[in-house]
């Protein structure tokens, strides 16, 4: 299935159709921060998703960090990317096909966390007020993915 499904989430629908619909020009903040699109395909219904995230940059790589403000539960996203790790990501008029892995190693977290707590400080609130403890994805280029988005 290649059919794009909006978010039921009508800030996040609104922001995506904002964003790519400008292209890449408006709708590029939120909160006066950076944000990127992620797009990428739904675990259960096979459909194009798309997830606005705050940009966190580490080099020519992203990190994606699953906090859902900081919610008992992750964001469906989460189960997206864990199922399918082939991503597009929008960062303003430019658009990477990448592939995503969970950072589970403990160092490499911590450094993420950290560059992703300094581009968005609330990720330290969110993290405070959950139990579970907030994934965090490194979207790197893989030059040899076809773009299967």
């Amino acid at each position: 299935m290649n059919e794009y499904i909006p978010s039921p989430s009508r800030w996040v629908a609104e922001q995506v159709s904002l964003y790519e619909g400008s292209g890449g020009n408006d709708g590029t903040t939120l909160k006066d921060l950076p944000v990127i699109i992620v797009t990428n395909r739904g675990w259960r219904t096979g459909a194009i998703r798309k997830t606005p995230l705050m940009r966190v940059a580490d080099g020519d790589k992203y990190v994606l960090v699953a906090s859902q403000g900081g919610s008992p539960k992750h964001p469906l996203w989460y189960h997206n990317l864990k199922a399918n790790p082939k991503v597009e990501i929008q960062d303003k008029r430019e658009v990477h096909s990448m592939v995503v892995r969970e950072v589970t190693n403990s160092v490499e977290k911590k450094r993420l966390w950290n560059i992703a707590v300094e581009a968005y400080p609330p990720y330290q609130e969110y993290q405070e007020k959950t139990d579970r403890v907030i994934p965090v994805f490194i979207a790197e280029t893989n030059k040899h993915i076809k773009k299967t988005l």
